[in-house]
Order: structure tokens, then sequence, then C-alpha cells
């Protein structure tokens, strides 16, 4: 059973309750106020005739006596307010009524003591005509004597006008009640379902991101800000994270496929150099090979020599980017540098004072370090070395010839470490992609070797150091990378 249906039986339910006890109040009020009038003019004529009742005695054909119970004159008089009047005598089965009861006999109890039983109001159809009776029982003692008689008093009206009243307002009850309930139904299921129209669009979308569709579905209301409202904005909140979550899915594995592929064709290249060269010096050697016996032994050994160092570069080639792919992968998962206190200065004397030893072409140099005494940040020796290395190796690689330059500045809370070098610069539509993995700016021209993952890694360093980086550029005239770093102007207390 569906919640729409459920919620329509429910208040369906609740309001055919409520009016059956709104009825039935309505019906026992009025039922009361119909018939009080009658039954307090029955009560007062039943108590006023009680009073004049009288007895005679009859002579009998067969000398003995018998008591008869007469009705006062007065209960003829009663026809204007419509009461009649009938009195029965237990002694003798005689009755005796008012002119207007005709040929009327009002249900009479078959003995006293059934009828004292029975004392009180009762309902009689006499003729098909209803009539309201009140019953008074009575045992009359004849004063002076030990002779009673037993009676019946019965006095009643016709209650035709107050029954048809009745019945005319339980029939409006019953159908108004019937109609309103019907009218409620149809109403609270329309009500109802267009109520949870947005709950229906909540499940297609729901539907539509389970199938994979389209996880950019939102719920569209315009309606109150109520419950629904709600939770139709969180359900909307969800299925934009979600869209969000799948779309970085998307790009986690777009990354990863561009990353293997990348790292499969930067490898492949030393390999096969490497390949090449073993199976030409298994040829040299080969002594049943053609070539080899046209060579000298001092010819071979330069060959071998020259093939040796190729296989070493590319070996040493092939442990540097495996090296920088595991820190990259170290990156992926989380995992992140243990800080420390660092004097900044020392630290950066001694990359400056290693960085001359770098293979370059360029001339190296750098600016006044002594601002950087007293200044601490907190961070990791090796890994901050290591970025400096990246840029000043980059540096080096994309300046054939020029100066590259190490400087520092203090500003705002920030020590900067800026790396200029005055080589062949980057296009500024080339600045956004420098940090992405195996990226080359000068991938068209192929001027420079490296791997392209040394500035991704780079990138991971100064982020995991609370830091941030700053590039300025032009296109052959040099590029400049300002590492910034939060400082600690002195060292922690021991």
């Amino acid at each position: 059973m569906s919640i729409r249906l459920r919620l329509t039986l429910w208040y369906s339910g609740l309001l055919a309750a409520v009016l059956l006890l709104f009825g039935s109040i309505i019906y026992a009020l009025v039922y009361h106020y119909a018939y009080q009038d009658v039954e307090n003019e029955i009560l007062r004529q039943t108590r006023s005739l009680s009073k004049k009742m009288a007895v005679v005695v009859v002579p009998n054909s067969d000398f003995t006596e018998e008591l008869n119970l007469l009705l006062p004159e007065e209960a003829n008089q009663l026809a204007d307010l419509q009461i009649y009047v009938q009195l029965y005598n237990y002694e003798n089965n005689k009755v005796v009524t008012s002119k207007n009861l005709n040929n009327f006999n009002f249900e009479v109890p078959a003995t006293i003591n059934e009828a004292m039983e029975n004392e009180g109001w009762k309902r009689m159809l006499v003729d098909k005509t209803p009539f309201l009776v009140y019953q008074f029982p009575f045992t009359y003692t004849i004063q002076g004597t030990t002779e009673q008689v037993s009676g019946l008093l019965q006095v009643g009206s016709i209650t035709a006008s107050e029954d048809k009243l009745m019945d005319r307002l339980l029939f409006i009850l019953v159908y108004v009640s019937i109609i309103t309930i019907m009218l409620a139904m149809s109403v609270g299921l329309f009500l109802a379902r267009k109520s949870m129209r947005p709950l229906v669009h909540i499940i297609n979308a729901a539907n539509g991101i389970q199938s994979g569709n389209d996880l950019s579905v939102r719920i569209e209301y315009d309606g109150p800000e109520d419950e629904i409202g709600k939770l139709i904005g969180t359900v909307n909140k969800m299925l934009a994270r979600t869209e969000g979550f799948f779309k970085e899915l998307e790009d986690a594995y777009a990354a990863q496929r561009r990353f293997v592929s990348d790292a499969s064709h930067e490898l492949r290249t030393p390999l096969t150099t490497i390949r090449g060269n073993t199976d030409f010096l298994k040829k040299l050697w080969d002594p049943e090979a053609d070539g080899s016996k046209q060579m000298s032994d001092e010819m071979r050994k330069e060959i071998t020599l020259e093939a040796i160092d190729d296989i070493s570069d590319e070996g040493k080639r092939m442990s540097r980017l495996v090296n920088d792919m595991l820190s990259l992968a170290r990156a992926d998962t989380g995992q992140t540098i243990e800080l420390h206190p660092i004097p900044l200065s020392i630290l950066v004397k001694e990359v400056a004072r290693r960085a001359h030893h770098l293979e370059r072409t360029a001339e190296w140099n750098y600016g006044d370090l002594e601002v950087l005494n007293g200044v601490y940040v907190l961070g990791n020796k090796d890994y901050l070395q290591q970025m400096l290395f990246i840029f000043i190796e980059n540096a080096f690689k994309y300046t054939p010839e020029g100066s590259v330059t190490l400087d520092a500045i203090i500003y705002n809370g920030q020590v900067g470490l800026k790396i200029s070098d005055t080589g062949i610069g980057m296009d500024k539509d080339e600045v956004p992609y420098i940090f992405d993995r195996f990226y080359r700016a000068d991938e068209s021209r192929g001027v420079t070797k490296g791997t392209g993952l040394g500035l991704s890694i780079a990138k991971w360093i100064i982020e995991e150091h609370g830091g941030s980086v700053e590039v300025l550029t032009k296109l052959n005239e040099g590029t400049t990378f300002i590492i910034w770093l939060p400082l600690v102007l002195a060292p922690p207390l021991e």
C-alpha cells in the first residue's frame, strides 16, 4: 500500500471518527430538546391526574361489589394539548380512557408487579401511530377499609412530528457524513498525490543515478520550505556532491591512465636503449660474428665502454623516474611529511653551495642570504632540499646560456625563496599546466631532457609545508619561481 493511500485512509478515518462524534452529539442534543417539552407536559399531567383519580363501589348482579377506577373530568380536557390518558384496573381488567384516545388502547403489562417493574417511559406504536407513554402503576386503599385496588395510569402523546424530525436529522447526518468522507478521500488523495509528487521526482532521480544515466539531474521544486522542501534541498545537495565525487573519480581514473601511459612511454626509451646496447655488445664480442672479426680488441673495447656508459646513463634515468613516481605515489596515498622547526639559513646556504656542482651551462648566482639568519620554518630538511634542487635543476635545464639566481625575501609573515633564470621562458598559456605530471613546456621542441615529474613533486612538497608557489615568466626572457613558506621567527624553547 502506497504512502498516499495510507495517508488518505488515515485522515479519512480520523474525519469519520470526528463526524461520528459530532453527529452523535448533535443528534443527542436535538433529541433532548425535541422531546423535552413533551416529556415535561406528560409528567405534569401524570402528577395532576394521579392526585384526582376516584374509586367507586359498583354492585354486581351476584350481590357482590367491585371497585371501579374513574378518571377525573379534566382528562377529557387535554385534547388541545394532544395528551392521551388510559387507566387500567387490574382488579376487574376494565379500561377507562380519555375521549381523544378513541378506539386506541395502550399496551399494558400482564400484572401489577410487572407494571411496577416497567414503571417509566415507554414507546408504543398504536395503529401505526407512535406514542411516548409514561406508565404509573399504583395501589389505591379505600379510606376506612382494608379494600385495595391496583391500577395503571398511562399518559402519552403522539410523537409523529418529533420522530419525523429525528429521522430526517439522522438521514441528513448519515448521508452528509458519507458524502463528506467521500469528498475528503477524493480531495485528500489528490492533495496527497500532489504533495508526494516531489518524492516521485526524488525516486526517479535516484533511479537515474543508480542506472548511471545522468548525474546532473536535479529535483525541481518551487513549493514552500516545508519538510519536503528541506528534504529535496538535502537530496539536491547530495546529488551535487555525488556528481562531484563521480567527476573527481573519473578525473582520477583519467589521470591514472594518462600517468601509466606516460610512465610506460618514458620507460620504453631507456629500456629500448639498454636492450639495443646489450644486443650490440653481444654481437660485438661474438667470435662467430662477421663484424667482430674485422675489429681490433682496442676498438671493441672503446665501443664497449661507450655502450656501457649509455646503459649506465639510461639506468640512472630509470632510477630517477622510478624514485619520482614513488614520491608521487606516496602523495596520492595521502602520506604526510613530518615537520620540525628548521633553521632556513643553513639549509638554503647548503643548497646554494651544492648547486655549483650540478650539470649546467648557465652561470650560478645567489644573493644575500643573510636575511634568513634566525628564520625558522616548520618543515622537513630532506624534502625542502629536494624541492629546491628540483627548481634549480629545472632552471639549469631551460637556461642553455645566461644565469640562474637564488634569492630570499621576507614579507607579511612568510619567507620567499626566489629562483630566477634568463632561459627560454614559457608562454603564459602554459603556466597552469607546468605542475601536471609528465607535462613538458618545450614538448613540441624537444630541447631538454627530463621526466616531467619534478615540478609535480615540488608542488606536493610545498603544499605539505603549508606554502604556495608563484610563477612569473615570459617567452624567451626567463622564468622566476617564488616559493612562499610560513616562517617561525625563533627556534622553539627546549
